[in-house]
């Protein structure tokens, strides 16, 4: 065999051991155990910016908010399952800690996160969260940490058929912590996520059926409306699309006068199922406002 092959293979055997030294040590092969329990943060106070989009696109938040204050641990929120919801609609919350328990949160640091365009808002300390951990020891244990992670507590989750969401996190220095509260979810809910359900799912079909009855929430006619699971928890109201069948024209008159009545049936539904859904209730509630404000 000729020298300059003999190396090529001895290059090649080098560099594939590499590779795999890199994965093992990065957390390819480490457990993974998924408990419920005392989560290991306490109440937080944290600088973010909301964004709406494909969760792969989140990396430049976390090097924004890491290049602000290099020392602190970052967190990102998540909100929406991607294989459930569109990945142009998935919404997530990332920035960093600034403070934890009773500590106060540093103004110099606070204004400058403020400065660049960070809001801040606080989670409350809860008794119970299903929690895990992975190492953080190299730039490929985020995605490894993502690939292996979330499936175990998928499984976890709907295996004791809990309900537990949104799904946060915090990357520190040798750790990433993965996080979803048992208790309290709404508070983990930052005030744009409220706001982009409203704007995002309220949404009236301008089409209307060859039918003059009203379509009520929860029936089966084409354009109704729908509460759709995105994981263990209800998701935004989204129209069901309307069934395939042939449309005949409405008088605009009599299609407006329908579409008024469908609103005020859904705002007096969405009012009375926020009373018996209380750990929905506030998104509910912003919905049925926007609703009753429809044009």
């Amino acid at each position: 065999m000729p020298d300059w092959l003999s190396l090529c293979v001895l290059i090649s055997l080098l560099s594939l051991l590499t590779v795999a030294a890199l994965l093992l040590y990065s957390g390819l092969l480490c457990d993974i155990i998924v408990q419920t329990g005392c989560p290991p943060i306490k109440k937080i106070t944290f600088a973010y910016k909301f964004k709406e989009g494909p969760y792969k696109d989140c990396g430049q938040l976390f090097r924004e908010s890491s290049s602000i204050g290099p020392g602190l641990a970052t967190i990102g929120v998540f909100y929406d399952d991607p294989k459930k919801v569109p990945g142009t609609l998935c919404r997530c919350a990332v920035g960093s800690i600034l403070s934890e328990g009773e500590n106060k949160a540093d103004e110099e640091l606070l204004k400058r996160y403020e400065t660049s365009g960070f809001n801040v808002f606080s989670f409350p300390e809860v008794t119970h969260m299903v929690t895990t951990s992975f190492p953080h020891r190299t730039f490929l244990s985020a995605l490894l940490g993502i690939m292996r992670v979330y499936p175990r507590l998928d499984h976890y989750i709907k295996e004791r058929r809990l309900c537990a969401h949104p799904f946060l996190e915090i990357y520190r220095d040798s750790q990433i912590q993965f996080m979803a509260p048992l208790a309290r979810q709404g508070d983990f809910y930052v005030p744009e996520s409220r706001v982009e359900v409203a704007l995002s799912s309220v949404a009236v079909n301008d089409n209307v059926t060859d039918s003059d009855a009203p379509v009520t929430p929860g029936s089966t006619q084409p354009g109704q409306w729908s509460i759709q699971a995105t994981g263990d928890f209800c998701g935004p109201l989204i129209p069901s699309p309307p069934l395939s069948r042939p449309r005949r024209s409405t008088p605009p008159h009599r299609s407006r006068l329908r579409d008024l009545i469908n609103l005020q049936l859904l705002h007096s539904w969405l009012l009375t199922l926020s009373d018996s859904r209380p750990q929905i209730a506030p998104s509910l509630s912003d919905i049925a406002h926007k609703v009753a404000f429809c044009p």
